[in-house]
């Protein structure tokens, strides 16, 4: 099946949209009862996310007066889960659901998603898969249904600050860098106010472009955002075009070289300005020099993978353009407040130490 092909399983009832496209109007099979949806989180997942993703099967059941959507939030022990924000929810255990009953069953999580994929979890999430639920996930969840062998041979996405880490752990992963991403009946969103196109799309598929629309436009989401659209589209900034675009240009040549590194004069041949100018315009938007900057996309980068994967230190500094681990770790130091070694034990919760944005080389 397509990425586009969304397959909605279970015992109750299977829905198959064949080569439909979604979002095209095309006839879709009409559900013959409530979709039932279960949001597994995990401690610190992403609140925002989570409650987008379920605002407009809300509002699609409010609209037309009918329960076309059902839903419940669990975690594995149950009871008051606190979100990264520092808000929370309240849940219910795993054991206390009938979980071969859902429908769709998704997987929030944000900060270290290696930790939360305990025995029970996986248990649950592989007896889902056979039973024929299809599963999801927002934000770092796709981390977990990788763990759990749940996503070999599929398509997914993730944060575009946790890609790397995912394509390096889970090589017989496809990952990309959509918004989201429908598998068959495997689902991943990268999180963010995108839970919501997400969320949308599902409804779409199921129930048809006049009630997603009507939904969407009571959630005031102006734009439903299809699975190819990226999570960093070129060329936009969300508060509007203000950055000049030979500063643009230079940045994107910095992003796309962060393993083998350019000389900052090559950049201002290849960008077509002096050195000086660009020394001008860095000082005044960035307030870095070139090089400064340049060398902190790289730490940024290096971050992601010292913190989500267990690749040698080593390793990661060459992946990261620095020519040996004592360099590197000096670096390191001086941006994060921290040497590598110790921030792979220590800075992996902290929200204050994470690197933004996640720059990494793209895909050739």
């Amino acid at each position: 099946m397509s990425e586009e092909t969304l397959c909605i399983g279970s015992k109750r009832t299977l829905l198959k949209f064949g080569e439909a496209r979604l979002g095209s109007g095309s006839m879709v099979q009409e559900a013959q009862v409530s979709t039932r949806l279960l949001v597994i989180v995990a401690p610190s997942f992403n609140m925002a996310a989570t409650m987008g993703f379920i605002d407009p099967f809300r509002a699609a059941n409010y609209l037309d007066g009918k329960p076309y959507f059902t839903w419940e939030f669990l975690s594995e022990t149950g009871g008051f889960c606190v979100s990264s924000n520092g808000a929370g929810i309240e849940t219910r255990a795993l054991e206390k659901q009938r979980l071969t009953e859902a429908d769709i069953v998704i997987v929030s999580s944000s900060w270290t998603p290696e930790r939360h994929l305990t025995s029970k979890l996986g248990t649950v999430l592989r007896q889902l898969a056979r039973s024929g639920a299809t599963l999801g996930a927002l934000d770092t969840g796709a981390f977990i249904l990788a763990q759990a062998g749940l996503l070999n041979g599929r398509r997914a996405t993730v944060h575009y600050e946790h890609i790397d880490a995912l394509q390096e752990l889970y090589p017989d992963i496809e990952v990309v860098e959509n918004l989201y991403v429908m598998d068959g009946n495997r689902l991943t969103c990268c999180g963010g106010s995108a839970a919501i196109d997400f969320g949308l799309q599902i409804l779409q598929g199921v129930h048809g472009s006049a009630l997603a629309n009507a939904a969407a436009r009571y959630v005031f989401h102006d734009r439903l955002r299809g699975p190819a659209e990226q999570q960093q589209p070129q060329g936009t900034e969300p508060l509007g075009t203000t950055v000049p675009t030979k500063l643009k240009m230079a940045i994107q040549v910095m992003e796309a070289n962060l393993e083998e590194t350019v000389p900052v004069p090559e950049i201002c041949r290849r960008v077509g300005i002096s050195h000086r100018q660009l020394d001008r315009l860095f000082a005044t938007y960035i307030k870095k020099t070139p090089a400064l900057y340049y060398r902190d996309i790289r730490l940024d980068r290096a971050r992601g993978l010292v913190t989500q994967t267990e690749l040698p230190i080593a390793e990661v500094a060459l992946a990261s353009g620095f020519s040996g681990p004592v360099h590197f770790s000096r670096a390191y130091k001086e941006r994060f407040g921290l040497p590598p070694t110790r921030d792979r034990v220590e800075g992996r919760v902290p929200f204050e130490f994470r690197a933004w944005p996640m720059h990494r080389k793209p895909k050739a």
